[in-house]
């Protein structure tokens, strides 16, 4: 049965709640103050944690602020139990990335409901990663992998992080009109690392969201650096994990950054991977409205991997579409990947979907893509992904314009 962490100082009430969880066979530790909470939530690691919004020495917001800058504990689903009802206070907890705040005196049916509720979706998180992550854990250079991970975040030392840009072309005028941000590292310890190794290792643990969290900053700070230079009228796309894409605080955590770096947008598009995305449909579907509110791009990856693309895309508010590049290679010589992508490209047309070809790298592609109206093209034949320097070159140092 799953393990819940009750962090209550009032004890009448943290028995009241025990008595009850364990009536419903549910496995409980718990926690009189703050401090002991976080230390129990560190080691134990629950599948749930029941937080007291205001004790003393470290209230709940301490508490919860804490645990989401631990890998380990950043994940687990956090529901804050108050007597305090003001919208502020609210706000205030679901800003720091609360998943659920219920109000004092609460019902059985109440509380189990928002437990039940929580506990489903953090399973389907775990679950997605699963397979990943057992595999990864049995051969030596993963768990050397995951030992330089781990000391990364812990020390938040990223001198050997780099963002990558990738430019997009549009296929009818030949000009970037955007680029995709791609994460790069290059470890002391290991050598240069392939994203393919690192990024699915750190969804895998929950270390992912303070990765993607320096991504996020760091993009918005370039872009920031581009406008006041007097370049604007681009969108830089960032890729986002599943992880982080469930967050309850990414909403605010991506009008903070907009709001600092005073930027428009419109130049921010989010990436997301369909095969991920179809995990918790309804939850993506919210959020990306949530997004779309802001003025805010949403790109799918990977299109046509997903065994439901065409059932759910007609739901997903989104701007741009991304045919895989296994759809794209060798294109003209093969009969079945070609009636596919002449499909999602008409498709795309009539939803009026952006549509972009990835791994587009002969002039057989190209003129294919050309012939069936393809959008814009990312790929090796244009230009690898490149640091910000070069890109810089590229784009700027060429006068290149963006539409």
């Amino acid at each position: 049965m799953p393990k819940i962490l009750v962090i209550e100082d009032e004890e009448s009430v943290r028995e009241n709640l025990l008595d009850l969880l364990q009536a419903e066979d549910f496995k409980t530790i718990s926690a009189d103050n703050g401090p002991i909470g976080l230390d129990l939530a560190i080691s134990q690691l629950p599948d749930l944690i029941l937080c007291d919004m205001m004790m003393p020495e470290l209230d709940g917001y301490g508490v919860l602020t804490a645990l989401r800058q631990e890998p380990l504990t950043a994940t687990i689903p956090f529901i804050f139990i108050t007597a305090k009802s003001a919208k502020s206070d609210f706000r205030q907890g679901m800003d720091l990335g609360a998943d659920d705040y219920l109000t004092k005196p609460f019902t059985r049916s109440e509380l189990l409901s928002a437990i039940k509720n929580k506990l489903e979706k953090f399973a389907n998180l775990k679950k997605h990663l699963l397979v990943q992550t057992t595999v990864q854990k049995l051969t030596p250079r993963m768990q050397l992998l995951e030992k330089s991970l781990y000391r990364v975040i812990k020390e938040y030392d990223f001198k050997g992080f780099e963002i990558y840009y990738q430019p997009i072309m549009d296929i009818n005028t030949g000009k970037i009109t955007s680029a995709e941000s791609l994460l790069r590292w290059d470890s002391d310890e290991l050598g240069q690392i392939s994203p393919s190794e690192f990024i699915p290792l750190a969804e895998s643990n929950g270390l992912i969201i303070p990765i993607d969290n320096w991504v996020l900053k760091n993009v918005c700070k370039k872009i920031k650096n581009w406008y006041d230079a007097g370049i604007s009228g681009f969108t830089i796309t960032i890729n986002l994990s599943a992880v982080e894409f469930n967050q309850p605080g990414l909403i605010s955590k991506i009008i903070g950054l907009i709001d600092t770096n005073q930027l428009d947008p419109s130049s921010l598009e989010i990436e997301l991977t369909e095969s991920k995305i179809i995990e918790d449909v309804q939850s993506a579907i919210n959020t990306m409205n949530e997004l779309r509110l802001l003025g805010i791009k949403i790109a799918i990856d990977d299109f046509g991997t997903g065994q439901s693309s065409l059932n759910y895309l007609q739901n997903f508010p989104v701007n741009t579409i991304k045919i895989d590049r296994d759809f794209i290679h060798d294109i003209s010589n093969n009969y079945s990947k070609s009636v596919i992508t002449k499909s999602m490209i008409k498709m795309a047309q009539e939803l009026n979907l952006r549509i972009i070809a990835e791994g587009v790298e002969t002039e057989a592609e190209l003129l294919f893509l050309k012939q069936n109206r393809c959008d814009a093209i990312q790929g090796f034949l244009f230009s690898p992904a490149l640091p910000a320097v070069e890109f810089e070159k590229l784009v700027f140092g060429k006068k290149t314009s963006f539409m």
